[in-house]
């Protein structure tokens, strides 16, 4: 029996990167002075294989971001933004606790969508666009706007007190800024036709930016992020290959059958492993991550966008989100 819901696509995309680029070697210049003691080399960008990554202004923030993000997938679509009427800020970041950063999002576009955030570390934005097709289909929306403005540069520790502070916050010299949109609507055929997940949340305290929750809402020392790098790969190594391969075998495709794979992007090593793992030839990966460095969940928008124009009907993408919590999704998409 055919799925009597309707089809979902994406149909037009938007990304958006700060001015300012910041080097790892500038980084690691700052982190010397904070300890006080020169660290080996190059070891940020030997690392991380990040040389660069965009940081926003101090009147940049993670609205400033999705807005501009928004504005180039609204364009796209020939759309007015009264067309929309379900906005959905997803992502990491936000502008303040309260309200819901998708209403200065909604504010500065002018639009009058049923507006909400949607969070879940690096895999808000895939998350997004999950819940977006969902709330279409069940016939909640006829078309959803989908944003995230991504910040964690505010949330590096530039002048760490010690080398103990240095290694505990070392997977946040990763991070750089992005914005990313896209606009979900029925579509005659193709669309996303495959969805799965995987959580596991006993490893919800392996890394993260404590502060501003009921937890630690006040004191600058839980702005910062913490994390332990080794053990978010081995989970992400065990339990994500896992998934792709499910993915892959339910549907009954082969990478061949992918014009391209996007992949949440955290460093080159751990890149080139998940290459590694899951076979997937490197010509279909479209490499953001020595530029831009981890820009959490507008990752994947991002590739999107810098591809989106070479795609042709019928072409399909997988995209795998990883983030912390921990949670792996995949989703196939084809282009209409």
């Amino acid at each position: 029996m055919s799925d009597p819901r309707p089809r979902v696509g994406i149909t037009a995309v938007g990304s958006a990167l700060p001015d300012a680029v910041v080097t790892s070697g500038s980084l690691q210049r700052e982190a010397t002075r904070g300890i006080g003691k020169a660290l080996p080399g190059t070891l940020l960008a030997q690392a991380t294989g990040i040389r660069t990554r965009r940081v926003a202004a101090d009147d940049e923030y993670a609205s400033t971001l999705a807005v501009r993000a928004a504005r180039q997938a609204l364009a796209a679509a020939s759309l007015d933004p009264y067309d929309i009427d379900l906005l959905l800020f997803a992502s990491a970041s936000r502008d303040m606790v309260e309200p819901a950063t998708a209403h200065m999002v909604q504010a500065e576009l002018g639009t009058r969508a049923h507006a909400l955030d949607v969070t879940n570390a690096c895999n808000s934005f895939v998350n997004g666009i999950d819940l977006a097709r969902t709330m279409i289909q069940a016939g909640r929306a006829r078309r959803a706007l989908v944003v995230t403005g991504e910040t964690p540069s505010r949330a590096v520790r530039r002048a760490p007190a010690d080398f103990a502070a240095f290694r505990d916050g070392f997977a946040g010299y990763t991070f750089g800024d992005a914005g990313a949109a896209v606009v979900l609507e029925e579509v005659t055929r193709g669309g996303i036709v495959d969805v799965d997940t995987e959580t596991r949340s006993e490893h919800w305290d392996v890394g993260g930016i404590p502060g501003g929750g009921s937890r630690h809402p006040r004191g600058d020392e839980h702005t910062y992020f913490r994390g332990d790098g080794h053990e978010l790969r081995g989970v992400f190594e065990k339990t994500g290959t896992s998934v792709v391969e499910r993915t892959l075998d339910r549907a009954g495709l082969g990478w061949d059958d992918f014009a391209r794979v996007l992949v949440h992007q955290v460093t080159v090593p751990y890149l080139e492993r998940f290459a590694e793992l899951t076979g997937v030839p490197q010509e279909k990966l479209v490499v953001t991550v020595p530029e831009l460095g981890n820009v959490a969940s507008a990752s994947i928008g991002v590739q999107l966008h810098r591809v989106f124009g070479e795609l042709v009907p019928g072409d399909r993408v997988l995209f795998v989100g990883l983030g912390g919590g921990i949670s792996i999704m995949t989703m196939i998409w084809e282009k209409s």
